[in-house]
């Protein structure tokens, strides 16, 4: 599945979510939606990727890797080598990755998306590559 056909899933699926969640009680402990959605974005991972492949920073691509790419339309741009906290929301589980590439993709309000993870953090998150759910909502903190 080419990523833009990804996103456009994505897309439809956080349409069809935010259905579900505006027809949901309100609970008194869950935070509001703004606040949430100001601490919280997605990420996803990359897939297959052809042997060789380089990232935008000249690394030879390994998809086992602690890495990352971020938006090329993201204010202000994470400088290659930085390192962010990824905490998966759902678990908890978090872990250290190092900016090494760019992507196209863009956050939105429909598509809060700020990472695209190798397919190895991707996994050590708790994301889950088969079938591909897409996406995991994280927290990220630049450490640098």
């Amino acid at each position: 599945m080419s990523k833009r056909t990804r996103y456009a899933a994505l897309a439809a699926g956080v349409a069809a979510l935010t259905a579900v969640v505006a027809l949901a009680p309100a609970s008194s402990a869950a935070p509001s939606t703004a606040s949430a959605h100001k601490r919280t974005c997605w990420a996803t991972h990359y897939g297959p990727m052809p042997a060789g492949s380089q990232t935008a920073n000249g690394d030879i691509f390994d998809n086992s890797k602690n890495t990352a790419a971020t938006s090329l339309s993201r204010r202000h741009q994470l400088p290659f080598g930085t390192r962010v906290k990824v905490t998966n929301v759902a678990n908890g589980k978090s872990l250290v990755v190092r900016v090494n590439d760019r992507g196209t993709f863009e956050r939105t309000k429909q598509v809060p998306l700020c990472l695209d993870l190798t397919d190895g953090a991707f996994r050590r998150l708790g994301g889950s590559l088969n079938p591909d759910a897409g996406h995991i909502v994280v927290r990220q903190k630049v450490l640098r």
